[in-house]
């Protein structure tokens, strides 16, 4: 088959299913108020005394962070994965995500998502998938976002090609936790409404607000979004050591909504490692993860 040689995902190892699914580009706009700002900090527990956070007219007003995840989500939901042998999307797991923070985000924007497929790798009895999207303004054409989300698919594999994948830096890095206790520790009790708050940022999934629908997969009861737990985790880092240029987590637990996440924070020269357990049940909910501060967040030596 014919390949498209200006995708700059190209690869040769990839079987002719997975070449074709490259080919496919999904664009979304997004457009976002300082309201929407708001709604997506308290949806990641920023509280009323936190004014930079909460109330536009503060003169340090900002997006958290992790803010980056939500103007890609329509964008990379919509990438087909049909092509899968076998697909099923209740056999669908998000793995791991990956943000960079390309500029200062605005406060308020109109941006537009590219989004395609990165990488696919076939694990045998499943597949792996990871979409990338570029976020950028609308009228400048300046990049803002980058994201990378995995997807384990399961029950999809055996379709050839590449077995592992690439190393792609940071988007990979496994940011294995130093053999020393944390140089910080961060709690935070979540609320028992915050999948419902969190869900109005634009991810109506019904596993976050059904009971009868969380139990199909298996759950007591609705759970809070991965996103969510790691937009927390973001903050924490935040609190902690000041702002990052980027972000990637590996989701390895579920939490439900009421739960205290603790976050295990070691500073490794300009990155830090983290991880993040459900304080009453004792569970890793994010592991392998990993921050590197911006870089007027980085102390300078003196000399």
């Amino acid at each position: 088959m014919t390949v498209d040689s200006t995708n700059p995902h190209v690869d040769s190892q990839d079987s002719p299913i997975v070449a074709q699914a490259k080919l496919e580009v999904v664009e979304t706009e997004y457009s976002y108020t300082e309201r929407d700002v708001i709604l997506y900090n308290l949806g990641i527990g920023a509280t009323e005394t936190e004014l930079q956070w909460t109330y536009e007219g503060d003169e340090e007003f900002s997006a958290l962070p992790t803010f980056g995840v939500i103007p890609q989500f329509s964008a990379s939901s919509s990438l087909s994965l049909d092509w899968l042998p076998d697909f099923n999307p209740a056999k669908l797991l998000h793995g791991e995500q990956y943000l960079s923070i390309k500029v200062p985000i605005p406060s308020t924007g109109d941006l537009i998502n590219s989004a395609r497929i990165l990488e696919v790798t076939d694990k045998g009895n499943a597949a792996a998938v990871t979409i990338i999207v570029e976020t950028r303004e609308k009228y400048s054409g300046d990049l803002i976002f980058e994201n990378q989300s995995t997807f384990f698919i399961r029950g999809s594999g055996g379709f050839g090609g590449r077995r592992s994948g690439k190393d792609r830096g940071p988007a990979s890095a496994l940011n294995e936790p130093p053999k020393r206790v944390p140089d910080a520790i961060v709690e935070e009790k979540t609320q028992a409404i915050q999948a419902a708050l969190y869900r109005l940022n634009g991810d109506i999934n019904p596993l976050h607000i059904l009971p009868q629908f969380a139990a199909i997969g298996g759950f007591e009861k609705p759970i809070l979004h991965g996103l969510c737990t790691m937009g927390i985790a973001g903050k924490h880092v935040l609190q902690t050591f000041g702002p990052f240029q980027d972000i990637k987590v590996r989701f390895v637990g579920v939490v439900y909504p009421g739960e205290t996440l603790v976050t295990e924070i070691w500073k490794e020269a300009s990155k830090v490692v983290f991880l993040t357990k459900v304080k009453e049940r004792n569970a890793i909910v994010l592991a392998y993860a990993g921050a590197n501060l911006a870089r007027d967040a980085i102390p300078i030596a003196k000399l």
